[in-house]
C-alpha cells in the first residue's frame, strides 16, 4: 500500500542510527525491471526489481520507500522491506485494496516477472533513530516498513520487542521472516485469535525511554497518539500511516474544475481530492498525506487553507495539494 509519514517525539534529543539517503537528489529516478513476483500472504504480493544490465542500487536504509510509476500512469509510494545490505534488489510489498483507488489493484493483475517499472528514490521520512530500546508495533502490511527496522535493532544488540497485529495469519506477510530474528521478543497477535488489540496496553510494554514505531490502519494510529506518551513519558513515537489523513475542523465548500466546466461540493469531513475523483476519476494522486505533491493543482480564483508541509511559499498563492487543503472561504476555482 501507500506510505505515509509521521513523526512525533518527546522526551531528550535522539542521534540518528539511519538517516534518509544521502545520494537521493530531487527527481532521481530509476527504470528497472521486475524479477520476481511472490505470494506472501492473502492479498498480498512482494515484488522483487532489479536494473536491467545488474546494476548496483541506491543505498537505502530502514524505513525507506519508493514512488512507483504505474503503466496506467497511477503513482504510488511503497516501503522497501527487503535487506538494505543488498544492493542489487528492492522489494516492496503490496496488498489488494479491493475498495481502493485502484493501485494495488494494478499492481496484483498486470505487474509480471520482466516487466520495466520505472521509480524514484528510495526516499526517508520515517528515519530509524538510535535508541536504548524499541518497541515495534506494526498492524497488517504496515509490516512492510518496519521489518527492515527489526533486523537491524536484532543485529546490533539492541533490545527490541516486536508486536504484530492482523485479522488472521492467513493475512500476515513476513511471518516466516520475522522468526529468524531472535534476540527480541515477538508476539503475533491476530484478531480472530485474540479480538480487538489495546492499544494502550501494548505501547504500556516499551521500556522507558524506548522508541515506539507504529505502523498500520488509522485506529492503530491513532490509539498510538492519543497514549503514547501517556505509557512512555521520556520517550519517543514513530508512526507511518497507509492512509488519508482524517480531516479536521472542516468546512463545506464548492470547486469549480476550470477545465470541465463542473462544479462539486466537498463534505466537510472528506478531502478536496475525494470530491474531485467523483467528477475525475482519473485525476492523479498518490499519498494522500500532503507529502509528495502529486496531486498538486493550479488555483485560479479563491484563497487556500493550506495544510500541507510541502509546498514552498512561493507556490502557495497559485497552487494547492488537493488531498490535504481546503478553500478559505466558500469556494476555489480550479484548474482542472
Amino acid at each position: 500500500m501507500d506510505t505515509y509519514k509521521r513523526v512525533f517525539v518527546s522526551g531528550g534529543s535522539a542521534r540518528m542510527l539511519s538517516r534518509p539517503n544521502p545520494v537521493r537528489r530531487s527527481g532521481f529516478e530509476l527504470d528497472l525491471i521486475v524479477d520476481e513476483v511472490r505470494a506472501e500472504a492473502a492479498d498480498v504480493i512482494s515484488l522483487s526489481l532489479v536494473a536491467g544490465n545488474g546494476a548496483r542500487l541506491p543505498a537505502w536504509t530502514p524505513g525507506s520507500h519508493l514512488d512507483v510509476f504505474l503503466p496506467s500512469g497511477r503513482q504510488r509510494q511503497y516501503s522497501l522491506c527487503g535487506d538494505p545490505a543488498d544492493r542489487l534488489r528492492y522489494r516492496i510489498a503490496v496488498r489488494h485494496i479491493h475498495e481502493g483507488g485502484g493501485g494495488s489493484r494494478e499492481v496484483h493483475e498486470v505487474l509480471r516477472a520482466g516487466h520495466p517499472l520505472r521509480i524514484r528514490g528510495p526516499r526517508n521520512a520515517f528515519a530509524f533513530v538510535e535508541a536504548p530500546s524499541y518497541l515495534f508495533v506494526a498492524g497488517g502490511i504496515g509490516i512492510t516498513p518496519i521489518l527492515p527496522m527489526v533486523r537491524a535493532a536484532d543485529a546490533a544488540g539492541t533490545r527490541w520487542k516486536m508486536v504484530y497485529l492482523g485479522r488472521s495469519r492467513a493475512t500476515m506477510p513476513f511471518l516466516d521472516e520475522l522468526s529468524a530474528c531472535t534476540g527480541g521478543e515477538i508476539d503475533i497477535r491476530p484478531d480472530d485469535e485474540f479480538g480487538v488489540p489495546d492499544i494502550e496496553e501494548l505501547l504500556g510494554r516499551a521500556e522507558p525511554g524506548a522508541a515506539v514505531y507504529v505502523c498500520g490502519p488509522p485506529p492503530v494510529l491513532a490509539a498510538a497518539e492519543r497514549t503514547a506518551f501517556v505509557v512512555n513519558p521520556a520517550g519517543s513515537l514513530h508512526t507511518e500511516r497507509f492512509s488519508a489523513l482524517p480531516v479536521i475542523d472542516g468546512k463545506e465548500f464548492d470547486l469549480r474544475l476550470a477545465r470541465t466546466g463542473t462544479t462539486v461540493r466537498v463534505g466537510a469531513e472528506e478531502t478536496a481530492l475525494a470530491a474531485i475523483r467523483r467528477a475525475l476519476p482519473g485525476v492523479v494522486y498518490s499519498c494522500q498525506q500532503g507529502f509528495c505533491g502529486t496531486c498538486k493543482v493550479a488555483v485560479l480564483a479563491g484563497a487556500v487553507e493550506h495544510r500541507d508541509r510541502t509546498l514552498p511559499d512561493s507556490e502557495r498563492a497559485t497552487s494547492m495539494l488537493t488531498c490535504v487543503s481546503r478553500a478559505a472561504d466558500d469556494g476555489l476555482v480550479l484548474d482542472l
